[in-house]
C-alpha cells in the first residue's frame, strides 16, 4: 500500500481516487475498481499503483474520512461562542460529508482496516462544546458528553437517510437535524 504522503499531482491522483470510490461505493458496495477508475477519471493500473489492492482501497478510505472529519471539526469552529451554535456548524459541516459516513456507517467492516475506535481530537473536541454547553446551561447537565455525541451521529444519519429514502432536500434535513438535536438535548428552560 502507498503509505507515504504524495505530494502535487500524486497527492491529487490519490485524492481524486479516493473521493470517486466514495462517491461510487456510497451507491454500490460492490462496485469494480474499473467503476471508480472512471469515476476519478484515471486508468485501472493508477489506482494500482496508489492501492495494489482492495483492502488497502478501502484501509485508505478510512483514513481519508477520518481526515475529513478533522478538517470539517476545524472548520466548525468549536471554540468559538456559544455551544449550541458550535454544535449547529459541526452538524452542517458533517452534514456535507454525507457520502462518505453513509458509507462508512453502511459498512462498518472498514473499521476492521481503519483504527476508528480510538478517541480522536475531533472526539475530544466534541466533548469539550457539550461540557461548554453543561457550564453555560443550555444543555441538559444529566446528558453525558458522550450521549449528546452520539446524538448527533444518530441525528446526522436520520438526515443522510432523509434525504436519500424520502427526497427530502438537503436543506430540509439539515433543518429537521438541527431542531432534532437542539430539542432532544436542551437544557429545561433553556
Amino acid at each position: 500500500m502507498d503509505t507515504a504522503a504524495p505530494t502535487g499531482a500524486r497527492a491529487r491522483t490519490r485524492r481524486a481516487i479516493l473521493d470517486a470510490a466514495l462517491s461510487v461505493l456510497s451507491k454500490n458496495v460492490g462496485a469494480s475498481l474499473a467503476d471508480i477508475a472512471a469515476e476519478a477519471g484515471v486508468g485501472r493500473t493508477t489506482i494500482h499503483r496508489h492501492f495494489p489492492e482492495r483492502s488497502d482501497l478501502l484501509a485508505a478510505l478510512g483514513t481519508h474520512l477520518l481526515d475529513q472529519i478533522e478538517a470539517a471539526t476545524q472548520r466548525a469552529r468549536l471554540e468559538e461562542g456559544p455551544a449550541m451554535e458550535a454544535l449547529d456548524r459541526v452538524c452542517q459541516e458533517y452534514f456535507e460529508l454525507g457520502e462518505g459516513l453513509w458509507f462508512a456507517f453502511e459498512n462498518p467492516q472498514i473499521t476492521e482496516w481503519t483504527d476508528w475506535e480510538s478517541e480522536t481530537e475531533s472526539d475530544r473536541a466534541l466533548a469539550r462544546v457539550v461540557e461548554r454547553g453543561h457550564a453555560e446551561g443550555t444543555i441538559d447537565p444529566e446528558l453525558p458528553a458522550a450521549w449528546v455525541v452520539q446524538m448527533l451521529w444518530a441525528v446526522l444519519y436520520a438526515a443522510w437517510q432523509h434525504t436519500r429514502e424520502n427526497s427530502a432536500s438537503r436543506h430540509t434535513a439539515m433543518t429537521l437535524c438541527l431542531r432534532t438535536l437542539r430539542k432532544s438535548i436542551a437544557a429545561t428552560g433553556a
